[in-house]
C-alpha cells in the first residue's frame, strides 16, 4: 500500500502521481510496487526493502542519488492499554534529489499526524525539517508508550496484591520485555542521532541544528525513563515472586496445622475401635467420654499452635 502527500498552501494534499516536493508513504508494499517506486525515484531496491526487514538495524547510509536513514520506531499491540504489549519496527526515510520516501511494514502512530495535518510548521518539500521532525516524533511517542507501560504495571501491581497465581507476574514479565525492546532501539537510534549531529550526511540550516539537538535530548531522556522503568519492574517482580512464595508457604502451613488438630480425633476413634482390650470397654459412657478428651486434647493443641504462631 502507498499513499502520496504534498504541502498545497500549507494544507497537506492526497496526490494520484508522484511530483517534486511530495512524500510517498509506502506500508508494507508489495514486490511490484517496490520496483516501481525504484524506477521512478531512481532508489536502489535494497534501500525500499531494509525497512520490511524486522532485524533491520539502525543507520544512516549515503548513496550519489540519496540518503537512506532507518530507525526503529514504537508499535501497540491491539490490547495495549491492558497488557502493555510493545514492539519496535524499522522505518526507512530515503531524501532524494525532489521527493521523500518512508517505508515500513506497518502503519505507526509517529507518522500519522503528518498527513492528518496535526504537526505544524511541516511542509513535504522541506526534507530536512521532515525527517527532523519524524525523529522528534518518534522520540514523543516512545515517551507516551513508556508512560503507558508504567500505568499498566500500576493496574497489574494492585491485582498482585490479593493474588496468588502467576497471571500477574506473566503480565509484567511482558511489560520487561517491552523495556527491553524500547531501550535497545531507543540506543540504536541515539547512535544514528549521534551521527547526523557529528558529520555533515545531511545539509542543516541552524534551524535544523536547534530542532536535531531537542530531538537528541527528548532520546535521552527516553533512554533514561526505558532504563528507569526496567530496574523497578524488575525489583517488583522479585518482590512479588517472594510475596506469592511467601503467601503460598502460610497457606500449606494452616493446611498442615488443621490436619494435625484433625488427626487427633481420628486416632482417638482407631484406637478404641481396634479389637483389643481398653479402657472403659464396659462404660455405657465410652463413647462420649472418648469423644470429650479428643476435642480437649485438640483444643490444648490448638492453643500451643496459636501461641507459637505455627497457625
Amino acid at each position: 500500500m502507498f499513499n502520496i502527500y504534498k504541502s498545497i498552501e500549507n494544507e497537506i494534499v492526497g496526490l494520484d502521481k508522484i511530483e517534486k516536493g511530495a512524500w510517498i508513504n509506502l506500508v508494507n508494499p508489495t514486490g511490484k510496487e517496490i520496483i516501481d517506486f525504484s524506477e521512478k525515484l531512481n532508489i536502489p531496491v535494497e534501500h525500499l526493502k531494509a525497512a520490511l526487514d524486522e532485524e533491520e538495524r539502525a543507520r544512516i547510509e549515503v548513496d550519489d542519488d540519496c540518503t537512506i536513514v532507518l530507525i526503529d520506531v514504537p508499535v501497540a499491540s491491539a490490547d495495549a492499554l491492558e497488557r502493555g504489549i510493545y514492539y519496535t519496527i524499522p522505518l526507512g526515510i530515503i531524501i532524494t534529489h525532489e521527493n521523500i520516501v518512508t517505508v515500513s511494514l506497518r502503519e505507526s502512530s509517529v507518522l500519522r499526524p503528518f498527513f492528518e495535518s496535526k504537526v505544524k510548521s511541516f511542509w513535504t518539500y522541506k526534507k530536512t525539517r521532515f525527517l527532523l521532525q519524524i525523529l522528534y516524533r518518534n522520540s514523543k511517542v516512545y515517551l507516551q508508550y513508556l508512560r503507558n507501560i508504567d500505568k499498566t504495571s500500576d493496574i497489574i501491581e494492585n491485582k498482585l496484591h490479593k493474588s496468588l497465581k502467576n497471571e500477574e507476574l506473566i503480565q509484567l514479565l511482558e511489560l520487561e520485555k517491552s523495556l527491553v525492546y524500547f531501550s535497545t532501539s531507543l540506543k540504536s537510534n541515539e547512535i544514528v542521532l549521534e551521527k547526523i549531529q557529528r558529520t555533515n550526511l545531511i545539509k542543516m540550516y541552524p534551524d535544523d541544528m536547534e530542532l536535531l539537538e531537542d530531538v537528541i535530548i527528548e532520546n535521552k531522556q527516553a533512554i533514561e525513563m526505558a532504563n528507569i522503568y526496567s530496574n523497578i519492574l524488575t525489583g517488583t517482580m522479585d518482590a512479588y515472586a517472594s510475596v506469592i512464595s511467601n503467601n503460598l508457604n502460610m497457606v500449606m502451613k494452616f493446611l498442615t496445622s488443621v490436619t494435625i488438630i484433625i488427626s487427633i480425633p481420628t486416632m482417638c476413634a482407631s484406637f478404641f475401635g481396634m479389637n483389643v482390650d481398653v479402657p472403659l470397654k464396659n462404660n455405657p459412657h465410652a463413647f462420649l467420654i472418648i469423644f470429650m478428651m479428643s476435642i480437649l486434647f485438640s483444643v490444648i493443641l490448638s492453643v500451643f499452635m496459636l501461641r507459637k504462631e505455627l497457625f
